[in-house]
């Protein structure tokens, strides 16, 4: 039984909906980060960085557990374990590799912190919620123009490059579908499969008042200090 440690979040529904399609037996520990569950000594154990998901094989390479962080990386790891949802050309497999790693190093972060600016930060601050909202709005370009002619990100082939990239960007799709119609009937597409539908609803048992899908009630000090100050950053 693989177990997976999350919440509510887009990198961890990428997972979910990994294990979903892929019909693997698997069990969900709660990490509630409001609380700083991410920041005690049995998680850090897990994942010394304190970010979710972390997944554990009890059965990885060679019999033994094997315990994986960074969501790209769990994605990776159980394609090449189940052999499933991989690029079928040898090129494919870079570009698949490139488009995970596009959403990795760009649409994650800048949109993380658009979220961050627009909604979590105390002070607003005009200069940075435009500047990661046009790097948003430019991302979302950029994978627009790329689906005008694919029905997904690589070879015509549903792989975890589109259950990397999904859990991002439907928010920002269903917004303003007719900015990205490319994007959004790509997107659209995806939700149709019913393991995509169980994925992305996995963990919204858990979804907490204060978080933005959670409608940003009661979200305070004590929450930034967890999530971006002195609690976080205290050594531990």
């Amino acid at each position: 039984m693989l177990e997976l440690w999350a919440g509510p979040t887009p990198n961890a529904r990428k997972i979910s909906i990994f294990l979903e399609e892929a019909r693997l037996p698997w069990r969900w520990h709660y990490v509630d980060m409001l609380d700083g569950d991410q920041l005690k000594p049995e998680f850090l154990a897990l994942n010394p960085n304190n970010k979710f998901p972390v997944l554990r094989d009890p059965a990885g390479p060679g019999g033994a557990p094997l315990t994986v962080w960074e969501s790209g990386a769990i994605l990776f790891y159980l394609a090449e374990k189940t052999r499933q949802f991989l690029a079928p050309t040898e090129a494919g497999r870079y570009l698949m590799m490139q488009w995970v790693m596009f959403q990795m190093s760009g649409v994650g972060p800048m949109f993380g912190q658009f979220a961050h600016f627009y909604y979590y930060a105390r002070e607003k601050h005009p200069y940075a919620i435009d500047r990661y909202q046009r790097e948003r709005h430019r991302l979302m370009r950029v994978m627009d123009q790329h689906l005008a002619e694919r029905a997904f990100f690589v070879d015509d082939s549903y792989t975890i490059a589109d259950m990397c990239i999904l859990p991002w960007v439907t928010n920002a799709v269903d917004a303003a579908p007719e900015q990205r119609p490319h994007l959004k009937a790509w997107a659209d597409r995806l939700r149709e499969r019913p393991a995509v539908q169980r994925g992305l609803v996995a963990f919204d048992e858990k979804v907490r008042p204060e978080i933005i899908q959670g409608g940003m009630k009661g979200f305070d000090d004590r929450h930034r200090s967890v999530l971006f100050g002195d609690e976080q950053y205290r050594e531990r």
